[in-house]
Order: structure tokens, then sequence, then C-alpha cells
């Protein structure tokens, strides 16, 4: 047995001694407790599993110390230990989370099954937590990299959004990161504490895609050897993401819109309706308004997913992203690598914002990656890019219009400095920008002198 440690709270010395004896038999770490006050001050220093509460104490009562205890940290499991005319105030001390509750006097044979089922559940809630903590640092609103005016409105965008609980279509190309932007949105809105979960449609057979979003009973399909809870169900009270929504077959999309408006699920095999509640956010990287005039997908559908829109550019469509999104990979992979990588070449940058990038995001984070593993040096040189990124990275036809979009933005940053005497706060606002993109394009132009 892995140690368990279990803070005994009771008053009546016998009680306390005898539950010693036999938890400590079974190998758990115990430390006592005789009223409320030591412990609670025990429950402070200590690193405590589970807590077995008298629900009498000579100083207060089992529930007013639940309290405390829930205040200091609401995952560790407590046991009331109650005399049976008391129950009812157990049940009560329930209802304000306590895990369960033991009568005097205690059945061993009870008091190890309350202890492993509360060992189980703290087992669970840590892992949730491990799983919930991962999902914040990987969806993290600050890990999206940008410096494009285009990625400043889907992110102004993308906020507000996770503000309401309407639904929400994300549009963009394979690859800009419209999983990121789901993520996001999860992570800001009021349901963060709870489940996000993803289901890439085009990645499932059609058979299995029902099975997979709402569930089976055991033997409601060939392979079916027992009951399987379907992912809208398990992304209850959280949202679900539901990637390349327009794979999805026609067959499916009556059975979702249904799902949308009723708020309930019948697992394949029942007859069961099961209501859940969650925020819906999908994706797809087809014209979807297309496939509607087609008759490819279902205008009803489509309507109630496209309540909020958010599209995602592509990454040719805002170059000014491709440094920041470089350096983010270099720093990132380069540990992973474990090589001492500090940056790039300017003929690389050159070359990269020359390129197209049919796979826009993810092929750069695979550009960069290759490069890393390949680089001899402390700097990315041209000599690790792909052959075929170099031959296609060809001068655009417009270089005279971009000279002069670049003039005209240098001197409207200019201007707008010299106008609020160097206040960046000012000058972005009168730009329409962000103070990041603001200080990222004077670095970029070399804007350092301002009166």
């Amino acid at each position: 047995m892995n140690h368990i440690s279990v803070l005994i709270v009771e008053d009546e010395k016998n009680q306390r001694t005898l539950l010693k004896r036999i938890l400590t038999k079974e190998g758990y770490g115990v430390e006592e407790a005789v009223d409320g006050s030591e412990a609670v001050r025990k429950f402070n220093l200590g690193d405590f599993d589970i807590v077995l509460l008298d629900q009498r104490l000579p100083d207060t009562t089992g529930i007013e110390i639940l309290r405390k205890i829930r205040n200091i940290n609401p995952t560790i499991p407590v046991i009331i230990i109650t005399a049976f005319a008391n129950v009812r105030d157990a049940v009560s001390a329930m209802k304000q989370g306590a895990f369960h509750y033991l009568t005097k006097p205690i059945d061993t044979d009870e008091l190890f099954l309350f202890m492993k089922n509360a060992w189980a559940n703290l087992i669970l809630k840590r892992e949730n937590e491990v799983l919930k903590q991962a999902l914040r640092e990987k969806y993290s609103y600050s890990k999206i990299i940008y410096a494009s005016g285009a990625m400043e409105e889907v992110l102004s965008l993308t906020f507000r959004a996770a503000k309401s609980d309407a639904n929400v279509l994300i549009t963009g190309e394979s690859g800009t990161g419209k999983e990121l932007i789901a993520g996001a949105i999860h992570n800001l809105s009021s349901r963060r504490e709870e489940n996000f979960i993803t289901a890439h449609l085009a990645a499932l057979p059609e058979t299995l895609i029902e099975a997979e979003l709402f569930g089976h009973e055991k033997g409601a399909f060939t392979g079916a050897d027992r009951r399987r809870i379907g992912k809208f169900e398990f992304a209850s009270g959280g949202t679900i993401f539901l990637d390349e929504i327009g794979d999805l077959p026609q067959s499916i999309q009556v059975k979702l819109l249904r799902v949308i408006q009723d708020k309930k699920i019948v697992r394949l095999g029942s007859n069961e309706e099961i209501s859940i509640n969650v925020r819906l956010v999908c994706a797809t990287n087809k014209d979807i308004e297309g496939s509607v005039k087609e008759e490819k997908f279902r205008p009803d559908l489509f309507y109630r997913l496209n309540v909020i829109r958010i599209h995602l550019p592509p990454l040719r469509e805002r170059k000014e992203d491709i440094p920041l999104l470089v350096d983010h990979f270099v720093r990132t992979h380069a540990d992973k690598e474990r090589k001492t990588i500090k940056g790039i070449t300017d003929d690389v940058v050159k070359t990269l914002l020359k390129y197209h990038f049919p796979g826009n995001i993810r092929e750069l984070e695979n550009i960069i990656v290759r490069a890393i593993v390949l680089a001899r040096g402390e700097y990315i040189t041209k000599d690790e890019l792909p052959v075929s990124l170099i031959q296609t990275a060809k001068p655009g036809r417009s270089g005279k219009l971009n000279e002069a979009i670049t003039s005209t933005e240098k001197q409207m940053i200019t201007a707008a400095l010299n106008r609020t005497n160097g206040n960046q706060t000012k000058a972005a606002s009168e730009l329409g920008i962000s103070e990041r993109v603001l200080r990222y394009k004077m670095k970029k132009y070399k804007i350092t002198q301002h009166k």
C-alpha cells in the first residue's frame, strides 16, 4: 500500500486509540487531534490524504471544522464519525462537502471500504487537476504568439466570445491554430475548471462517429463489450470541441442538431435520454457555406453552429507574426533537443518571409524543428532549410507596394509617437493597434527617436 496519511479528529481517547491501531495495522500513517483547534492547526501544517472527523467535539462542531478544512484544501476527503442518533447532522455535513459518514460503533469493514473509496476519489481529483493544469498550459491565451493586426482582431473576438456561452465556429486553413483558439475560449470562460474535450471528426470512421460522440451500451454493436461514455456526456459542464465539422456525415448532422436543440443525448443501444450541459465550439478548414449551398451540410445545423464566427487568416496574410513565432519555436524546441540555438540568420528570416506556407504555423514549426536538429552552430542558417522551401521562396511581384506600405506604416507610427510625446499607450490607441504590436513594429522599423 502507498503511504496514505490520515488525520483522526476524535476527543474520546478509547475511540481514537482504537482507530489508530486499526489503521496503522493496515499500513496507514496516522496523526491525532483531540479537538477542533488542534485539528485545524495540524491540518494546516501537515500533508494529509484523508480526515476522520468526529461530529461532536469539545470546542466546536464537526461541521465547523469541515468548513475550515475545505477552505484550506477542498480536495481532501473528510469522513464524518457520528452517533446513530445524529445521522441527520452527518447527512447535512455531506451536503456541505463531507465524503461520507460512519456511525458508532464503527464497523471495521465499512471503515476500510470508505477509506479505500476516499483514497480513490482523491487520486481521481488529483489526476483531473494535473490534466486541467496541462490543458491550461497547452491552451494558455498567452501562448498565442502574434504581432499582426489581423491576429489582434482574432484574439479580441476570442476574448469576447469566451465570456458568453454561445456556440462558436472557427474557420481557417489547416495549421492555422484553430484548436489553440478553441482551447483559449474554454480557458477564458466560466467553464474553465470543467473538462475540455476534443473530437477530431475527420479521423473517425463514419460507423464509429455516433458511438464516439454519444456513447453506447454493452451489446449495441459487434465489439461493444461494455458501456462507454461518449464525448458529449464526458464534456458535460465544460466545453466540447468538434474539429473538422465540415466532414460530419449527414446522418450524424441530424442527430447533432437534435442534441443542440434538446440538450440531451441517447447512447447507442439505449432509449434513455441523458441531459447534458456543454459549450459547443466547432472548426473546419472547408468552405462550409459552399457545402450548405451544395446541400452537403444542413443549413439549420450551420446556423446553430455559426452563432459567433472566428476566422483565422493564413500565415501568408500575417507575415509580421513569423519572426515572433520562429523565436518561440526556437526557444521551445532547442530545449527539447538539448541544443544551444540563439536564433536564425538574416538570410533565413528573408527566406521565410518570402515563402507561401501552405501548411501555415504547423509547417513553420516543423521547418524550425528540422533546422534545430540539423544545425551545427548557434544560429540556424539557410543550409538547414529544406531545398524545396528555398526554391519556392521567390521574391514577390508586389515589391513596390510592400515598400510603400512599409514607408506609410513608419510615417504613421512616428507621427503618432510625436503627437503623444512618446506615450506608447496613447499612440497605439490612436493607431488602432495594441501596445504589443506597436512595440514590435517600432523594433522592426528601428523607430527609437521621437520628440
